[in-house]
């Protein structure tokens, strides 16, 4: 889908950050759509973005079934799809989700430190921990919320 959605959204002046699928308390199928900019993502770019993917995917229709598109910014609480994600923003909070426990834990939170050979390096409360790359269902950064208030951005 990465590879469907690229070219329209980066032709238009936006970075692909990444896309999810999520479902909303009925159940109704959710392709979620994050792009950012320079300055910041404004509801006017989300619904040239959305414009444009929908009449995308209105042709290629490569998505069976009923869906509903969304296209966002990342927020404050970005969330994290590649390895120069991880590297972008060394020395931020995360919250990690793994598919599979490794050592009987499936959650993580601890500041990113590195990538080392497909693995996130996060130090944690318990000490650092390397988590593969490939085992991550789900990643965000933990807002910080003081810098946020004395205007500092990310």
């Amino acid at each position: 889908m990465i590879e469907l959605l690229q070219p329209v959204v980066t032709g238009l002046g936006y970075e692909l950050v990444g896309i999810e699928w999520a479902a909303d308390t009925r159940g109704q199928r959710i392709l979620r759509v994050y792009i950012d900019v320079e300055g910041g993502v404004t509801v006017d770019d989300c619904e040239q973005v959305s414009q444009q993917i929908s009449a995308l995917l209105d042709v290629e229709d490569p998505i069976p079934g009923h869906y509903v598109l969304e296209v966002s910014s990342p927020g404050i609480d970005r969330p994290l799809f590649t390895l120069d994600h991880y590297r972008r923003f060394r020395g931020e909070e995360a919250r990690v989700l793994l598919a599979q426990p490794q050592d009987g834990q499936r959650r993580f939170r601890g500041v990113i430190e590195g990538v080392e050979d497909d693995r996130i390096r996060l130090k944690t409360r318990q000490g650092t921990v390397f988590l593969p790359f490939d085992e991550i269902e789900k990643a965000r950064l933990v807002p910080d919320y003081q810098a946020i208030m004395k205007g500092q951005k990310r």
